[in-house]
């Protein structure tokens, strides 16, 4: 089974060399430019792995990682030619899995791929069937009752999958509003509970 990375480096060298890099070891790899193009690539189908690079236009890898650790757990391998502590913790802290200084080696990123893979356990659902009938296909990016396809958009999906994930849980609108629009939209402390 091929395994999906994200690859955001701002870079097109790094993000072709990327591309080409782990094709032949069965990775389908999807990249981007920027974070916020990261982010909108992040929804269908959904990556198993992301590579992130530091220095990025606009925002930057620290808030790229903060954003995919808010919507999921998969490993997030950072990318930077910083080799300094404090920014290697500001990494981990921010919620990548790993950290690899460039230049680095080709077999030596795969190596670091495959271990976080391998740790990172089962991949997140792609189905998600609820207790009312209801059946999400994120990887399809289609949602149905009963057979029935219900056209939603995709803020719409991406709402209802935050909601689904987070169902028995207490949830503050803070973390759909995160996952959907991004953090500066969540600015006020009203609660729900998502069955």
């Amino acid at each position: 089974m091929s395994q999906r990375a994200l690859v955001c480096d701002y870079d097109l060298r790094i993000r072709r060399s990327l591309e080409l890099l782990p094709g032949a070891e069965g990775y389908e790899v999807t990249a981007a430019a920027s974070a916020e193009e990261a982010l909108e690539l992040f929804t269908a189908p959904r990556p198993n792995i992301a590579v992130v690079d530091l220095s990025l236009p606009g925002e930057d890898g620290i808030w790229l990682c903060e954003r995919l650790r808010e919507r999921s757990e998969l490993p997030v391998l950072v990318l930077s030619v910083v080799d300094e502590e404090g920014e290697k913790v500001r990494a981990l802290e921010a919620g990548a899995d790993d950290y690899v200084t460039k230049p680095f080696g080709r077999e030596y990123l795969l190596a670091r791929l495959s271990a976080l893979l391998r740790r990172s356990g089962e991949p997140e659902e792609d189905r998600i069937e609820t207790p009312d009938g209801l059946e999400i296909d994120l990887a399809g990016t289609t949602v149905r009752r009963g057979g029935e396809l219900i056209r939603l958009t995709p803020t719409e999906l991406r709402l209802l999958t935050a909601l689904v994930h987070s169902r028995g849980r207490l949830l503050t609108h803070r973390k759909p509003l995160a996952e959907v629009w991004g953090s500066s939209r969540s600015t006020t402390s009203i609660c729900c509970v998502c069955r």
